[in-house]
């Protein structure tokens, strides 16, 4: 597919799902997933369309995905359609995601549909177009699983070892062994998720990627000050995927992925179960490497050390107590260290033992690698919710573009935009997100 001839008004069409680009054939993918904890068989992409596949500038395949487009076998009554908020909180949220590291699904176009959608109030639609390395979820096992459709679970299996772990392909157990390397994947993605703060919101098997990319931006957010319960989803009444619980909700989602490849693993029940039930005993360590790994960045410390984890946790305990703000006292770190910043008293006790640690480490460049850990700038709920304010309300853009012109260089000082890194004053705090649907 070659968009370079495309005129203006074709890519427009193209973008807002209007006209299908020569050569696709979209598809509206079907999954089944764990919602909340509770089965569901049959799900699939109530709003999305697979446009198809390209080949990037690096030689990688990436999907390439409508969201709000309308209609497709799976939307269940509703109407498929996208109010341009959820649209424009993806592309922000996701964009300001790859700009901090981490991997993610990206947003390559936004569209305006010129339509009027209706939720609790008509609001202007809008048309996502998203990039993933696949939309393969853990649910999308679990469709073939709970049919017994092995054959189709097999034929999965190996798409997608081959689309993503091709040198499995010859391993003895090449089910077993995709359990292991999308096990590693998305106990790296939810350490860097609890590095800077961010809350999923709704980690069902349906919305946690086989490539390890953070996909689905629905009722997401960054916390504020530092506090393990932090829930922000409305939907989420029971703190299921508070913050804090993220790790161990990994856990249960890699598990239930297990027990859909089971099958595959072995023809023996049993023998399945114990293989699996072996990969599953090491998330915990692959999570606490990966987590540890972050929080030592986050430290400034180059060597590792036996009392670097109990370090770590102080500060977070100090934070709690102090209902300190997440982002801005890591941040603060890189000031301490450069003798241009101070942190409030209650830390002093802390802070003379991460000197005294630090001065068993490598000192040089010091500041820098904690700039090149912790942000200065995040997507801040309140910051998110005026920006998308004016644009849905007022159909003024300038300050969505500004505030993602900002989350472009998260690790930079940016003076001019410091307000942008303030937490939220009481009247501004955001308790609750929505899903986009």
């Amino acid at each position: 597919m070659d968009m370079s001839c495309v005129d203006e008004a074709q890519l427009a069409a193209i973008c807002a799902g209007n006209k299908v680009p020569e050569g696709a054939e979209p598809i509206a993918l079907a999954y089944a997933g764990h919602q909340f904890g509770n089965f569901v068989p049959t799900l699939g992409d109530g709003r999305a369309l697979l446009m198809g596949e390209m080949i990037d500038v690096h030689g990688r395949r990436r999907d390439l995905q409508w969201k709000g487009s309308g209609r497709t076998p799976f939307s269940r009554g509703g109407d498929g359609r996208s109010a341009l908020g959820p649209v424009l909180r993806e592309y922000l949220v996701s964009e300001a995601m790859y700009a901090l590291g981490l991997p993610t699904s990206r947003a390559l176009s936004a569209t305006l549909t010129g339509e009027q959608v209706l939720r609790e109030e008509p609001l202007p639609g809008g048309v996502l177009i998203r990039v993933a390395a696949s939309h393969v979820r853990i649910g999308t096992f679990e469709y073939f699983a709970v049919r017994s459709d092995l054959e189709s679970l097999r034929q999965l299996t190996a798409y997608v070892i081959h689309r993503h772990d091709p040198e499995l392909a010859e391993e003895a157990c090449p089910a077993l062994k995709l359990l292991t390397m999308v096990g590693k994947r998305q106990a790296a993605l939810v350490a860097g998720w609890m590095s800077i703060g961010f809350i999923h919101g709704v980690m069902n098997t349906d919305n946690m990627s086989i490539s390890g990319e953070t996909i689905d931006f629905g009722p997401c957010a960054f916390m504020d000050e530092y506090d393990p319960a932090t829930v922000y989803s409305y939907i989420d009444r029971r703190g299921r995927y508070a913050y804090g619980n993220q790790p161990a909700v990994l856990q249960w989602n890699l598990a239930r992925l297990a027990e859909a490849l089971l099958p595959l693993i072995h023809d023996q029940p049993e023998e399945a179960v114990a293989m699996a039930s072996e990969v599953l005993g090491q998330v915990p360590g692959w999570y606490r490497e990966a987590w540890q790994g972050r929080l030592r960045g986050k430290l400034g410390l180059v060597g590792a050390e036996p009392d670097d984890h109990e370090l770590a946790e102080a500060l977070l305990g100090l934070m709690h107590a102090e209902q300190a703000d997440f982002t801005n006292t890591f941040r603060a770190l890189s000031g301490v260290a450069a003798g241009v910043a101070v942190l409030p008293p209650a830390f002093d006790s802390w802070r003379r033992d991460w000197q005294v640690r630090l001065a068993r480490d490598q000192r040089e460049g010091l500041p820098d690698r904690l700039r090149a850990a912790n942000p200065a700038f995040i997507p801040r709920n309140h910051q998110v919710d005026k920006a998308l304010e004016a644009a849905v309300r007022e159909g003024n853009l300038a300050p969505f573009r500004r505030l993602h012109e900002v989350l472009q260089r998260p690790f930079e000082d940016q003076p001019e935009a410091a307000h942008y890194a303030d937490p939220p004053r009481a009247e501004e705090r955001i308790d609750h997100t929505f899903c986009g649907t």
